[in-house]
């Protein structure tokens, strides 16, 4: 694997309700509907696209590969261009992560990195990807979960932004909170509209964040009268001695 520099800079998700995100997030979104996978991936897509990213879209009912291309041909300026450059892949979820019959998400996890490596030798800023999760079986849940405890470590260093899908139908609460536990937030429709669920650890990170703020606004504070104290005492001292030279004079 390559090594490279991962900054800060903001990424552009396409999707209002989260905003900007940093390289490495790793997030998911409850559906229910094909029009809610389209109203949310479109828009991320796009974005990823139009900010020089290589894109990877893993579809799974209810998705197929053609709505998803219909639906970007429709939102996407120049889409058959990114399609030909192969600035964008869209694949099937259950050829992608399965060997024959069983799950291979060793060969996924290496595949993610070989990604990201290819995608910054050919000039893109990073790799964008969407993964869904419709075709995964609930004996496999326990390994998948496993997986996604590895994705939230490694693509921490790494130039790449992830967004899960997974149905809520059909889901149970122990299966939810695993997901939650697994990705650093949530977005989910309510009320027809979308909300971020942040999950606690998320919670604690952005309260150490502002506490961290708020302690460094504090030592400016403090170093600003302190140099302000400074400088008037420079500047009587001046005044002083202008008034003792003219007193000379």
């Amino acid at each position: 694997m390559a090594t490279y520099d991962v900054d800060m800079q903001l990424r552009k998700t396409g999707i209002g309700v989260v905003g900007d995100v940093p390289w490495g997030s790793h997030f998911f979104m409850f559906y229910e509907t094909k029009e809610d996978l389209l109203d949310t991936l479109v828009p991320y897509f796009k974005a990823g696209l139009e900010a020089g990213e290589l894109c990877l879209w893993v579809v799974s009912e209810p998705l197929t590969e053609d709505d998803a291309r219909d639906a970007l041909r429709e939102a996407v300026p120049k889409f058959e261009h990114y399609l030909a450059e192969r600035s964008i892949e869209i694949l099937q979820g259950r050829e992608f992560y399965l060997s024959g019959n069983d799950l291979d998400l060793a060969r996924v996890l290496r595949t993610w990195t070989e990604k990201t490596d290819s995608a910054l030798l050919r000039g893109y800023a990073g790799l964008r990807i969407s993964a869904s999760t419709a075709w995964l079986e609930r004996k496999d849940r326990g390994a998948f979960c496993d997986y996604e405890n590895e994705v939230n470590r490694s693509f921490g260093n790494l130039k790449i932004t992830a967004l899960c899908s997974y149905p809520l139908a059909g889901s149970t609460a122990a299966e939810i909170f695993d997901v939650a536990r697994t990705h650093q937030f949530a977005i989910a429709r309510r009320n027809n509209g979308w909300e971020v669920v942040e999950t606690s650890e998320l919670k604690q990170a952005k309260a150490e964040i502002n506490r961290l703020n708020r302690e460094l606004e504090r030592r400016v504070l403090e170093r600003t009268q302190q140099l302000s104290t400074v400088n008037e005492e420079m500047r009587k001292e001046i005044i002083e001695r202008q008034r003792a030279e003219e007193a000379l004079l």
